[in-house]
This record gives structure tokens, sequence and C-alpha cells, in this order.
């Protein structure tokens, strides 16, 4: 229906006029003014949140418009799209970056530092084959489960075989029993800290008398 009607890929973007709510403009709200009080913001009474004006979400797949895929999870989206391999491969990526549960329409202002920079790191993963590249993460996992900080690394891993380097700010014990090389900076945070107290292979920081990360460092290692 989409192809008989001359549509472009774009006219399902909420930031382009052809195929967004006219009411709102893409914004799925509008904003609403009371007299000496803030405006507040409520559904918009046209499109009642789905962004989209009515041509635009006639145009489903397996019964879903552009709105409904939107408000999918990456989990529930990797199911609708299994037979198609290049939109499969995009959000098995994210899954394996622990990132299941977001939208595929949420904003980025709603996104932590972590997600953000996992999203990043899916897009590199994603490219074609290029010259050797320093990837430089702060605290990626902020907000994971274990697990899913485990499937991370994996991702992380692959990258480093690949021929990469990678450099990872964390407090995460498990990324860093996972380093080919430490830096501990401390000893305190903020102006207390500062300074570098040890650094080495995980196993021989977790030795350092000066490093109060080796300690948890080295439970982690005996596991």
């Amino acid at each position: 229906l989409a192809k008989r009607r001359g549509y472009s890929a774009g006219r399902f973007s909420f930031n382009v006029a052809e195929g967004r709510c006219s009411t709102c403009e893409g914004e799925g709200f509008v904003s609403v003014e009371m007299l000496f009080m803030p405006s507040v913001y409520a559904p918009c009474p046209t499109c009642h949140g789905a962004r989209y004006n009515d041509d635009t979400l006639r145009i489903q797949w397996k019964g879903q418009s552009i709105a409904d895929v939107l408000g999918m999870t990456v989990n529930a989206a990797a199911g609708l799209f299994a037979e198609e391999p290049a939109i499969r491969r995009t959000l098995e990526l994210l899954r394996d970056l622990g990132l299941g549960y977001l939208r595929l329409g949420q904003p980025a202002t709603e996104l932590s530092g972590g997600e953000a920079q996992r999203i990043k790191l899916a897009t590199e993963l994603q490219r074609s084959a290029r010259a050797a590249t320093l990837y430089v993460l702060d605290e990626p996992t902020t907000g994971l489960h274990p697990a899913d900080v485990d499937r991370l690394l994996v991702q992380l891993k692959g990258l480093v075989q690949a021929g990469h380097t990678v450099i990872v700010v964390e407090h995460d014990v498990r990324v860093m029993a996972a380093a080919d090389w430490m830096i501990d900076i401390g000893p305190g945070a903020g102006s207390s800290g500062g300074r570098v107290l040890a650094s080495g292979a995980p196993a021989a920081l977790a030795a350092h008398p000066d490093s109060r990360t080796g300690r948890y460092l080295g439970e982690m290692l005996a596991r």
C-alpha cells in the first residue's frame, strides 16, 4: 500500500511534516495554556498520542502501524521482524548490549548516559570493517543487570579481537576483571582523588597494597 501511494521512508518519521499529525506536529501531545498557572501538556486530541496522521497510520506491517512499532520494546520488535534479516540483526545487537527493554521510539532525553553509549556502540558494531579505532566509554554498565554486563563484555572483547582499542571508565568489578590493563585512580573521590595508585593487569592490581579497588577485584578473580 505504501508503494502504491508513493510514500517514501521519510513519511514514517514524525520529524517530517508529510506523515506526522499536523495538530501536534509529531509530538503526540499539545500544550494547554492555563491562566495564572504554568502550561500543562495533554495528549493530542487529533492523533491521541500516535504522532502520525491517519493516512500514515493506515500503512501496516503484519497488522502493526508505525506508531505501534515505535511503541514496542526491542525484545517485542525482534519477534515481529524475525524474518527480516537486516532489521533482525540490529535488534539482536541491541539485545546483546542489554537494551531489549527500550522502546524503539523512546526519546533520547529519556535515555541514561550508559544507554546512550550502548546505542552508539551498537551503531559502531554494525559498520563495515574499518581501520583500528579507539573507543572510550564512560560507565556503560549503568543500570545493567549482571547478566547483561556479561553480554556487553562479549561485544567489547569482540572489538578488541578485531584490532580496536577499548578504554572503559568503570566502577563495575566484572568489567575490571575482564580488562587487559587497569589504572586505579584515587584514593578518594573528587578533590580527594586524582592520583594513579596502581596500574597493571587485573591480577597484579588485585595484589597491590595501595589499591583499595584491588581487594574487591581479588574477590571477583577468585570466583
